[in-house]
């Protein structure tokens, strides 16, 4: 579970969440000298209705969202070319835009199919022309699809935008009937699904390397067991219901194991279980609370959080040696690590003062870098790119998902419009 060691227990007590809703961006610090590009709304040609999405709309959003374009309003274009030909650079450059896409659609009974060419307005030529088909019910994938492709192409990095992300919310916590919620929508907010539904408790939910499953705590018997779930299917299954705690479940990168905190044994300690045999071994052995723990890339080591040194610290532990070192130094209080994909570096809740922050640490170097400045942030999960991060905070006095970039210059708010919304996991990419 990613957040402070200290508030294990006591975060679920202040969950106030309403029914699903879509979550709405507000985008809150940019960055200087953004890249200007127009995506120029498609050409619709076969079957229309009102229920048909705006694909360029939506990758502009998108785009708009990494914090590395601007989007040029559709309202301030000269023209609304469709095919290369209908592209007239100067128009463009006098607008002072970079690079220019437009696209078309095709709607049929069988589906969607979106042709779409990206043009570098400098060097007038055309960069990118492809393809992409769908079902007419994955419109909002297909547009994100395109907007992966059009980042990658102009920044190097994979795109993150056909990813999702699971998050929790809650009803009427500490009055009758409470209900708590585990959605799972894309990763803008929109298109919120329920995972599951219960009177009692969810946290810590996590991603399968796979994106199929999802793993979580749930308090279903009035004391907390680790479930794991399909999502296509929904079937559950109770993976640990030992006497004490049973926390912080985390997927190791092939899938096959699943590491996690129990008390079974009187202290909270780190085990991993073989999910074919249900067998686990003990990783931990200290009298510290031992928690959180996060996979690195290749499966060889864990980090986690431990109080061994009398203050919540991080730690990485060698599964086979079972080695421990202390990797935190900076800061009074550094916990719920989230390792960067490369395994390079990693998020956390850092304290170094009076609040809760997210800061990112190098793991060669150790040097911190604190990337937020909201009120009690917590739950860091990185994007699978790792160009940027979600986490919970408090903004007037409600919980509110957020995210950043990892350079920390910019960010944005995902506020539920009526509701307290709390421990995002961002998805794997599919």
């Amino acid at each position: 579970m990613k957040q402070p060691v200290v508030l294990i227990f006591l975060t679920a007590l202040f969950w106030v969440c309403a029914a699903q809703a879509n979550l709405t961006i507000e985008i809150t610090s940019g960055v200087d000298n953004p890249t200007q590009i127009a995506i120029v709304p498609f050409e619709k040609t076969g079957l229309l209705d009102a229920n048909n999405e705006n694909l360029a709309a939506i990758v502009a959003a998108d785009l708009e969202r990494s914090g590395q374009f601007a989007a040029l309003k559709p309202a301030a274009m000269m023209s609304t070319p469709s095919r290369a030909a209908e592209v007239h650079f100067r128009d463009w450059r006098s607008l002072g835009v970079d690079y220019v896409v437009i696209g078309r659609t095709q709607r049929s009974l069988e589906g969607t199919q979106a042709a779409y060419e990206l043009f570098d307005v400098h060097t007038q030529r055309r960069i990118l022309a492809r393809e992409v088909r769908g079902s007419a019910s994955s419109e909002r994938l297909l547009a994100h699809r395109i907007s992966d492709a059009l980042y990658k192409e102009l920044t190097g990095i994979p795109g993150a935008f056909a990813t999702q992300m699971l998050y929790v919310s809650a009803i009427n916590v500490g009055k009758a009937n409470p209900s708590y919620r585990l959605l799972v929508a894309d990763a803008d907010g929109a298109n919120p699904r329920q995972v599951l539904k219960s009177s009692y408790p969810v946290l810590s939910p996590a991603w399968s390397p796979d994106g199929k499953q999802v793993a979580y705590v749930s308090f279903e018997r009035d004391r907390p067991a680790i479930y794991r779930q399909v999502l296509a299917t929904g079937q559950r299954e109770k993976l640990t219901a030992f006497k004490g705690l049973n926390s912080a479940p985390a997927w190791s990168p092939d899938g096959r194991k699943l590491a996690m905190v129990l008390s079974k044994d009187g202290n909270p300690e780190v085990y991993v279980m073989d999910l074919a045999s249900k067998a686990l071994t003990r990783i931990t052995n200290h009298y510290a609370i031992d928690t959180e723990p996060d996979w690195l890339p290749d499966g060889k080591s864990l980090v986690f959080t431990s109080d061994r040194g009398g203050q919540p610290q991080i730690y990485r532990v060698d599964l086979n040696s079972k080695r421990v070192e202390r990797v935190t130094y900076q800061g009074s209080y550094n916990a719920a690590a989230d390792v960067l994909p490369d395994g390079k570096s990693m998020v956390m809740i850092h304290k170094n003062g009076a609040d809760y922050h997210i800061a990112w640490q190098e793991f060669a170097s150790g040097r911190v870098i604190t990337l937020t400045r909201s009120f009690l942030d917590e739950s860091p999960s990185v994007a699978p790119n790792g160009a940027m991060l979600l986490y919970a905070a408090k903004y007037r006095r409600r919980g509110v998902l957020a995210a950043v970039a990892l350079d920390g210059g910019f960010k944005y708010r995902l506020p539920s419009p009526n509701s307290d919304v709390r421990e995002p996991a961002w998805s794997p990419t599919f």
